[in-house]
């Protein structure tokens, strides 16, 4: 009878060290798919504009033109198309964003990731900068 026990503790004691590695694997991999750094050739580029109120209101129409119906109108990750994403759109208005250095921002706009997509075809150096300086403006 006793080993009877032991042998259904063991068992049971290796489904539940299953279902807690298991658990364990799933975040590290939705963590490592949440993390988005830029390489350290484009983290440290520096933004060749100045936020002055005339790159600021060209930013702000790319911004609202590519970026609002995702990002929403204040950058909170909340706009219209938001909830039709795969993973939430990115808060610019968090300090995670915003530490970023502006090379980051740029390429992560150049680049894009799923489901954001790339822009560098679509917007031209100078626009994607624009936007970085109004990004900026987004912060708490």
């Amino acid at each position: 009878m006793e080993t009877v026990i032991k042998t259904i503790f063991r068992k049971k004691l290796l489904t539940v060290s299953l279902l807690l590695l298991t658990a364990i694997m799933g975040s590290a991999f939705l963590y490592q798919q949440k993390e988005w750094k830029a390489p350290a050739s484009a983290d440290a580029k520096k933004n060749p504009l100045i936020a002055d109120a005339g790159t600021l209101t060209a930013g702000k129409t790319v911004y609202v033109k590519e970026c609002q119906s995702c990002h929403g109108k204040k950058g909170k990750g909340d706009g219209p198309s938001a909830k039709d994403l795969d993973i939430p759109a990115g808060d610019f208005t968090k300090a995670i964003t915003q530490s970023q250095s502006d090379g980051a921002l740029y390429w992560k706009i150049s680049e894009g990731r799923k489901p954001m997509p790339s822009f560098k075809k679509k917007l031209n150096e100078t626009q994607i900068w624009q936007s970085v300086v109004y990004m900026r403006t987004l912060k708490q």
